[in-house]
C-alpha cells in the first residue's frame, strides 16, 4: 500500500458509492494529503498511523484556529477514509474510532418519498437482461432497510419465504432477522426462480443471492450506479444512495406509528439513541398539527 494509491482509490470511493460533490471531493482529498504529508514525516504508511497520531495531527491544525465545522469535516474525511480502507481490506483497525467530531447541530438524513421510491422502481427496464434484478434489488433495500453491505452478502440460504423473514449479517457480524414484505419476496422469488437459475455461476458464489453478469457476488459499486442511473432516468434531484433506502424505510415505520424499539431491531442498531434520529417528522405535518392543536393556531 501507499498513500497516493488509497488516497486514488478513495477518491473514486467518494465519488461513486459516496456521490458526493467535486467540491467535497475535492476538499476530502486535500485533507487527507495533508495528514499524508504529516505522517510521511514520520515515516508512516496510512495503515500504520495509530489514534495517536491522529490526535496530534488534528492538534496541530487546531493551533491554525480553524472553524468548528472545518474540524467536523477534516474528521469526517479521516472517518471515510478509514472506513473506505477497511472495506477494501486494506486494514482492519480503525484508528479513528474513538475520535470525536466537534458539535455542530443535528444534520438530518435524506429520505425519498413513497412516490419517489414507486418512480424508481417503476423505471426500471424489466425487458433488460438485469431488469428483474435490479427490481429485486430495490424492492428489498426498501422493504428491509438494509445496509448495502447486507444486500451483496445476502444468501440464498438466509431467505425463508415460508415466514417471511432474512437472516441478515450486520456490523460486527451480528446476525438478526428482517422481515420481508409479501411484494419485495415476490419479486425476489421471480428473479431467482426465473433469472437466476439460468445464470452461470463463479465457483464460490453459488449461495449469493444477487449476481453481476459474470455470475459472482454484485459489487457495493453496482448498487450505487444502478441508482444512479434510475435517479437520472426520472430527473429527481436529490443525491441518493443504497442507504437512502435505508432512511426512508426506518422514516416511513416511525411516521406511520411503529415502535421505535422494534425500528431499533429491524435496523440492528447497536442503541436506540441512533435509531431516535428517525422520529424527525415531515416539516408539512408538523406545520399542519401545530395549526390544528395549538390554541392560537
Amino acid at each position: 500500500m501507499s498513500w497516493e494509491r488509497s488516497i486514488k482509490g478513495f477518491k473514486s470511493y467518494l465519488q461513486i458509492e459516496r456521490s458526493l460533490s467535486n467540491n467535497s471531493v475535492q476538499a476530502y482529498i486535500r485533507d487527507i494529503k495533508k495528514l499524508a504529508t504529516y505522517a510521511s514525516k514520520i515515516e508512516l504508511t496510512e495503515v500504520q498511523v495509530t489514534r495517536e497520531e491522529i490526535s496530534n495531527f488534528l492538534n496541530e491544525l487546531n493551533d491554525h484556529n480553524i472553524s468548528a465545522r472545518s474540524q467536523a469535516r477534516i474528521i469526517s474525511g479521516i472517518k471515510a477514509f478509514y472506513k473506505y480502507l477497511i472495506i477494501e481490506d486494506y486494514t482492519n483497525i480503525n484508528p479513528t474510532e474513538l475520535i470525536d467530531s466537534p458539535r455542530i447541530g443535528l444534520k438530518l438524513p435524506d429520505t425519498l418519498s413513497i412516490i419517489e421510491i414507486d418512480k424508481l422502481i417503476e423505471a426500471i427496464d424489466l425487458s433488460s437482461k438485469q431488469g428483474e434484478r435490479n427490481r429485486a434489488i430495490l424492492e428489498t433495500l426498501y422493504s428491509c432497510g438494509l445496509r448495502v453491505s447486507e444486500l451483496i452478502n445476502l444468501q440464498l440460504s438466509n431467505i425463508n419465504f415460508k415466514d417471511k423473514y432474512l437472516k441478515v449479517t450486520g456490523k460486527g457480524n451480528k446476525e438478526r432477522l428482517a422481515p420481508i414484505g409479501g411484494r419485495a419476496l415476490k419479486y425476489l422469488a421471480i428473479y431467482i426462480n426465473e433469472i437466476r437459475i439460468h445464470q452461470s455461476i463463479k465457483k464460490g458464489n453459488e449461495d449469493f443471492v444477487f449476481l453481476n453478469n459474470r455470475g459472482a457476488k454484485i459489487s457495493r459499486v453496482m448498487i450505487f450506479l444502478i441508482i444512479q442511473r434510475l435517479t437520472k432516468l426520472i430527473g429527481l434531484k436529490k443525491k441518493i444512495s443504497p442507504h437512502t433506502f435505508r432512511h426512508s424505510f426506518a422514516t416511513h415505520l416511525i411516521e406511520g406509528g411503529a415502535d421505535l424499539r422494534a425500528v431499533q431491531e429491524m435496523l440492528g442498531h447497536e442503541s436506540i439513541t441512533t435509531t431516535e434520529i428517525y422520529t424527525h417528522l415531515d416539516k408539512d405535518y408538523l406545520r399542519s398539527n401545530i395549526i390544528q392543536f395549538h390554541p392560537r393556531g
